[in-house]
């Protein structure tokens, strides 16, 4: 693309001046042939300098002028009407004074001949760009009026950095002035970013803005709970104008310093570009020097479609305006299939669209269905969501088959980031609803469980069902019985259910003896974990969340606001948690309220216990014609827990003797059992098999 040729006009205008400044000087020089002009200042131009006041009549004559910035200059018309400097004018605010400022500076980089010139009227062959002073005298201002403050710290030129003036060291006059290469580029046809923004801010692709969000000018901030607010920002600023420029929040606060504010403002006043801005709390605004950085962004970009989004409210301390702030809503269950639907098709793009690198997948309606429906608990934002749908297509791809829900599934679990693994234990259910043996209503319950988790969005956002103070649109679960009675196996198999992971959070990482230190702790844990597809669970949660007691000192005192701050958490919290303890009359009543599924794990009946003794011996494991186990069944009263151990603990009895399980071994592991338990060996209980032990 070929510059305005309003700029060759300049350009040529600025060379005509030019001539006449060396004309006149060569006609002022007593030796206009000394080889060594430039490089030394003779004695006899000591004097000359001395005896010439008229740069010092000048400046008395113009003192008290009070005239405009231009005053006293012969500037050029102004550019014609859609010209590049004419877009550059109106969007720095310059006036015809400042372009032809511009001009002189820009010569240099435009014709080599400048340089040269330049360094004769600098009498300094070493300066070949112009300093303030030749430029204010190739625009006819004089040094000494206002048209200097055009170059000014705060003028549009430098302020706005089309123009750098170099060696501060030195008097106003003397010192250089600099076009940056990217408004070099810029005027002679170059709209490609800015290279010292790459990794940091994007153009963005014509393909790239889709969204509802109604076009928006100005300042906005899109408090972002649907994880999409930056598809939605980018369609309405492309609506009314060019591809909108995406700034990487996490990246500008790794490079954070002005120089790439003033560079990215920059650049979107020199395209007539918005910006979108986030997500905001990866630029991380409450560190005081970040916030800073922000409020020198907005300021910059006033006059410019700025958007940022963020899951944070704003404050008003990160800016000097205050932004219109539209809220986004979760995507009901509609909305998202459709975003998968898009997102499947975009990875399984025919060879020679957009996404031609991809492999190749058919989608029809009832597979999209089904596969929104796999991962309908999870929240993704949008780049999340398209990695999770290119990996699933491409894992079907490698292995030769169809995409199926699982595909998705375990794609969408790929895309956890690693935060939350540093504050609790993460399992990966190996479970299902098979490997259960619960009663009916406790089975009802974790199903009730799993059906809030899948449809809280709908039920809790679009058709808001909880409305309003402060609450969250999270799930919140309490398993309660007595050990062993499978409540952490139940939370691994919701988990399983939803396709999530279940992360399970250790004690030892969030209790701290220091007064204060526990609540941050779990703050970290609730903020890591709402950042995250799992299922949270709190084991032995009585040891938190307990009840509060009467004041008597300073530890019932911390005990008491440690307790309080989590009621007040759970109930903001967006994500699921399940609860476990042996003994719920040890909770605070206050939690109930805050409780959404409250699942009771009372120990197994007789008909129970004998399925559990057959599914935790398994079909792998040898056994006698001996075993009794329904004689295990009615005889001993054992948790689920308990009997996983003596099947185990069986296991490995008949290993050691080489032969199949008896009941022999079985009834050893059950003696070792009550004994760790702390429970006596009756006869009465174990009947004529207590005879067949060598210890009795």
């Amino acid at each position: 693309m070929s510059p305005d040729t309003s700029l060759w006009e300049r350009l040529r205008e600025v060379e005509r001046r030019v001539r006449e400044a060396v004309r006149a000087r060569r006609a002022d020089d007593p030796d206009p042939d000394d080889p060594y002009r430039g490089q030394y200042l003779a004695p006899e131009a000591v004097e000359r300098i001395l005896a010439s006041d008229a740069a010092l009549r000048t400046a008395e004559a113009t003192a008290g002028a009070t005239a405009g910035p231009a005053a006293g200059a012969t500037s050029t018309e102004p550019p014609p009407p859609g010209s590049r400097l004419a877009r550059l004018a109106d969007a720095f605010g310059l006036l015809p004074v400042d372009l032809d400022l511009l001009t002189v500076a820009l010569a240099p980089d435009l014709d080599s001949r400048f340089e040269q010139l330049y360094g004769y009227l600098n009498d300094d062959l070493t300066r070949r760009r112009p300093t303030i002073g030749l430029a204010l005298a190739l625009c006819a201002l004089p040094s000494a009026g206002a048209g200097r403050f055009r170059l000014a710290a705060r003028a549009p030129l430098v302020v706005g950095g089309l123009l750098e003036v170099a060696d501060p060291e030195r008097p106003l006059l003397s010192r250089e002035l600099r076009v940056p290469d990217r408004v070099a580029a810029h005027l002679l046809g170059d709209d490609e970013p800015d290279a010292a923004l790459a990794g940091i801010a994007r153009r963005a692709a014509p393909a790239a803005t889709e969204g509802g969000l109604r076009a928006v000018s100005g300042f906005t901030y899109l408090l972002d709970r649907s994880g999409h607010a930056a598809a939605h920002a980018l369609a309405a600023l492309a609506a009314d104008g060019p591809p909108p420029l995406v700034v990487d929040a996490a990246a500008l606060a790794a490079h954070s310093h002005r120089d790439l504010v003033r560079a990215l403002a920059r650049e979107a006043r020199l395209t007539g570009a918005g910006v979108v801005l986030g997500p905001l709390d990866r630029l991380e605004p409450q560190r005081p020097e970040r916030a800073a950085l922000l409020r020198d962004l907005c300021a910059r970009l006033a006059g410019v479609p700025l958007i940022v989004h963020g899951p944070q409210t704003w404050d008003p301390a990160w800016a000097h305006r205050s932004p219109v702030t539209l809220t986004l809503p979760p995507p009901d269950t509609r909305e998202r299939a459709r975003q998968w639907a898009h997102a499947l098709a975009a990875a399984g793009a025919e060879p020679g669209e957009e996404r031609a690198d991809e492999p190749t997948v058919g989608l029809t309606d009832e597979l999209t269905d089904e596969l929104a429906e796999a991962v309908a608990a999870h929240r993704l934002d949008r780049e999340q969501l398209e990695r999770a749908a290119s990996l699933a297509v491409r894992t079907a791809a490698a292995e030769g088959r169809a995409l199926r829900p699982d595909d998705l599934r375990a794609a969408v679990r790929a895309q956890n980031a690693a935060g939350l693994a540093r504050l609790a234990r993460r399992i990966e259910p190996g479970v299902g609803w098979d490997d259960l043996v619960l009663p009916a209503p406790t089975a009802g319950r974790l199903r009730e469980l799993v059906l809030r988790a899948r449809h809280r969005d709908q039920v809790l956002g679009s058709w808001r069902m909880r409305p309003g103070g402060g609450r969250g649109h999270g799930v919140i679960a309490l398993f309660a019985g007595e050990s062993g009675t499978g409540k952490t196996m139940s939370a691994e198999v919701v988990a399983a259910e939803l396709a999530m992971e279940l992360y399970v959070v250790d004690l030892s990482t969030v209790v701290d003896k220091y007064v204060g230190e526990t609540e941050k702790n779990l703050e970290r844990v609730f903020t890591e974990a709402a950042q995250v597809n799992a299922v949270l669970l709190f084991d032995e949660a009585d040891a938190l969340f307990g009840k509060r007691s009467q004041v008597k000192d300073a530890h019932d005192r911390h005990a008491n606001v440690e307790t309080a701050y989590l009621l007040q958490r759970l109930e903001s919290f967006d994500g699921i948690a399940v609860l476990t303890t042996n003994l719920r009359a040890n909770l605070d009543e206050a939690f109930t309220r805050r409780i959404d599924v409250i699942a009771e794990f009372p120990l197994p009946d007789e008909t129970q216990r004998r399925l559990l003794w057959d599914r935790c011996l398994g079909p792998h494991l040898p056994r006698k014609d001996d075993l009794d186990l329904d004689f295990c069944a009615r005889a001993f009263e054992l948790s689920g827990g308990s009997i996983r151990a003596c099947a185990v603990s069986a296991a490995y009895l008949a290993a050691g003797t080489g032969t199949p399980l008896g009941m022999a071994q079985l009834v050893a592991a059950i003696v070792g059992e009550y004994r760790k338990l702390g429970r006596l060996v009756l006869e009465s209980e174990f009947g004529p098999w207590l005879g067949v032990l060598e210890d009795g």
